[in-house]
């Protein structure tokens, strides 16, 4: 009697395989929202600065860009 209701939730249980994929899948699905996050802060910047900011596109990328914006925004008033 116990050994066929052990036997019944052997049965039920996921497989390993199945398990692996279930954690793979759910990282993805988590690491989707943050990645997709990202790929349009690039392409934003990139679309406004090259084409409302009419400048060159690699200078996005450039460092010293973003320190000349950040000492117009932050620099203190005379």
């Amino acid at each position: 009697m116990a050994v066929s209701s052990r036997s019944a939730d052997v049965d039920k249980r996921p497989s390993s395989g199945r398990i692996v994929a279930r954690v793979i899948w759910t990282s993805i699905k988590i690491l989707t929202i943050p990645l997709v996050c990202i790929i349009a802060i690039i392409v934003g910047l990139a679309i406004g600065y090259s084409v409302l900011g009419k400048q060159p596109l690699s200078d996005v990328f450039d460092i010293r860009t973003w320190k000349h914006m950040y000492d117009l925004v932050f620099a203190e008033g005379s």
